[in-house]
């Protein structure tokens, strides 16, 4: 069985997310402890037993993710004795999840990561004023339709995106709030399910968050990347990046393009790969590959009793 690990992003999270991996795990422990010190500040204590809006603040969200998927990695691996790069094919990340992917492939050192994602979460967050932004996830139109919708919601002044094509039927747009909710309203005339407002802070993956890529251009460039030893897909052109410039560079443009989800799944898949495991918090990602893959095995492993049970199987 060919395999891919998946890493999720930011709507996954909750209170309590690895605390029994760390509870179970010394290297569980260590690597929410290695996180920490990187920051310079308790974050483990906000992920186990903090406040949901504290964790909901997108600087919190990002490195918080990163840190429940690396402390699954590092259990399977140093506890587990099991060599990634002889067990997945591919790596890929769902947005910030796209960090993790990188960290757990080697390119990236997981203090660095959890300093990228911190500064990415308060770049993200600065960018636009709040209010002015705003994100929607549109349900049961296809992705010409949004794409057409969004184009018909735009003025010069006032832009609706394509921010995430998560899976058939699932599109999230951003961009300015106005354009946004006139969005909204066209899919819902135009056959939609739903269109949901998004509780975020910030028009993400939309050219409104320029200010953002610049602030991640110059972090990044000061980043020691490495090639990983498993090809990571990338969000940006849902294809296998493995050279450390076009990692830099795709890692920027990610952060005003849309995540192409599903055509990376989908790439993956055509590839060969038969079995996607996320590795962290939560099932969404699971939940989006049953919907755009159905022949594809999907599990998730976020528990230490999850991490147990793959470590058997993989051994």
């Amino acid at each position: 069985m060919t395999r891919a690990f998946l890493f999720p992003g930011q709507g996954s999270q909750f209170i309590g997310m690895g605390k029994d991996l760390a509870d179970a795990f010394a290297d569980a422990r260590h690597t929410f402890e290695e996180v920490d010190d990187a920051l310079g500040e308790k974050l483990s204590d906000l992920i186990f037993s903090g406040s949901q809006e504290e964790l909901n603040l997108t600087a919190n969200t990002q490195p918080a993710l990163m840190a429940v998927s690396m402390a699954v990695v590092n259990v399977i691996t140093r506890e587990g004795g099991i060599g990634l790069e002889d067990n997945c094919q591919f790596m890929a990340g769902h947005s910030l999840g796209e960090y993790a992917a990188l960290t757990a492939s080697g390119a990236l050192e997981l203090g660095d990561t959890a300093k990228l994602l911190r500064l990415r979460g308060q770049a993200m967050q600065d960018a636009v004023p709040v209010g002015e932004g705003a994100m929607a996830a549109i349900l049961g139109l296809d992705f010409d339709t949004v794409v057409a919708i969004a184009d018909e919601a735009s003025t010069k002044n006032s832009k609706c995106e394509l921010a995430n094509d998560n899976s058939d039927g699932q599109i999230v747009i951003s961009g300015h709030k106005d354009a946004v909710e006139r969005a909204s309203e066209l899919a819902k005339e135009k056959g939609a399910k739903r269109a949901l407002p998004l509780p975020v802070s910030a028009p993400f993956h939309s050219t409104l968050m320029a200010p953002a890529a610049q602030r991640m251009a110059t972090a990044l460039a000061d980043t020691n990347i490495r090639p990983p030893f498993v090809p990571v897909v990338s969000n940006v052109t849902a294809t296998a990046v493995a050279e450390p410039s076009d990692i830099r560079r795709l890692l920027v443009d990610q952060i005003t393009h849309r995540v192409r989800w599903r055509e990376s799944v989908q790439a993956m898949a055509a590839d060969g790969v038969t079995e996607m495991v996320e590795l962290g918090a939560g099932k969404v990602l699971a939940g989006l590959v049953k919907r755009i893959a159905p022949d594809v095995t999907v599990s998730s492993v976020g528990t230490a009793e999850q991490v147990e049970e793959l470590i058997k199987r993989l051994q």
